[in-house]
């Protein structure tokens, strides 16, 4: 079995393929480092709406990294580490409350390919960037490796402090996931053990929470945006009624999830993240001190 990494378009835009074995997986460097399609032979795994465009709005689609903090602040100031941070009048994506969401980077074209190899059965490709913004005023550079192996896509993302003070880790990753074949409604939604987090009704945590035992039940008519922390087993899933299934598997560095199926769509999101929303603003993050580094993996497995 060979693998491959490759240079193509995608809806007019340079993307990355990675190939191994019948899986496929392509990225946009110069759009956020976005993952935009997973393949298993003629079965598409993502979802995109919007297409690129959204992405170049800074609306999330696809596989998008959201950093420097991931989901929502409770306000549009914050103190992390000492510094008062004032986002007011800063170009930040913000949600239907007003309130910053997904962070800086969602479409972010300053994104560089550092190396890509392919070796056997395993495609690889390299990106980093560097942040250091008034919104987020703690220098550091990013890096996302991505591997594809012939049965999974594994993201490890490295967070290295290159500035004088220390870097709060707020990061996670928001995949739109489909299950082809199978209507939403008819996907069972697989859950590890964990404790729901109640969120008030901006999305923000109450600091609540009531622990909820291991499932597997069908999505139906339910809707989700939850908030839950992870115990030891950290495999979410989708699996349609063929058997067709997509999961997402954090490594000890992502013990948060938030699970979103939205009302009337054909889409829904698994998404590992290193800590709470609202943590950066609540002071609740591990902090990087300049020099050292933080990495998070995760998997995402289409069968």
């Amino acid at each position: 079995m060979t693998a491959t990494v490759a240079e193509r378009r995608f809806q007019g835009v340079d993307a990355l393929e990675l190939r191994s074995g019948a899986l496929r997986a392509s990225f946009l460097p110069d759009v956020g480092m976005t993952g935009v399609s997973l393949r298993r032979g003629r079965k598409e795994f993502l979802a995109l709406p919007g297409g690129v465009a959204a992405l170049r709005q800074g609306h999330t689609s696809g596989l998008p990294l959201l950093a420097p903090w991931a989901n929502r602040l409770a306000s549009r100031r914050y103190r992390a580490d000492g510094i008062t941070v004032d986002v007011r009048g800063r170009r930040v994506h913000t949600d239907a409350n007003g309130l910053p969401i997904h962070g800086l980077l969602v479409g972010w074209p300053d994104w560089e390919i550092t190396s890509t190899r392919a070796r056997r059965d395993v495609a690889r490709m390299t990106a980093t960037t560097i942040v250091d913004a008034p919104a987020f005023p703690f220098p550091h550079l990013l890096e996302v490796a991505v591997a594809l192996h012939d049965d999974r896509l594994v993201i490890d993302t490295t967070l290295v402090a290159t500035g004088p003070r220390k870097v709060p880790v707020a990061f996670g990753w928001h995949p739109y996931l489909r299950v082809p074949g199978t209507p939403r409604s008819q996907w069972q939604l697989t859950l590890p053990a964990r404790r729901h987090l109640t969120l008030d009704d901006r999305g923000v945590p109450t600091g609540a929470s009531a622990r909820e035992a291991a499932e597997q039940e069908v999505v139906g008519r339910r809707t989700f945006d939850d908030l839950y922390a992870l115990g030891r087993d950290h495999r979410l899933a989708f699996t349609g009624d063929d058997g067709t299934s997509i999961e997402v598997r954090g490594d000890a560095h992502y013990p948060y999830a938030q699970v979103w199926v939205p009302a009337g769509k054909p889409f829904a999101a698994l998404e590992p993240m290193t800590v709470p929303t609202n943590a950066l603003a609540d002071g609740n993050t591990h902090l990087v001190p300049p020099g050292d580094s933080f990495t998070a993996s995760f998997s995402i497995t289409p069968t």
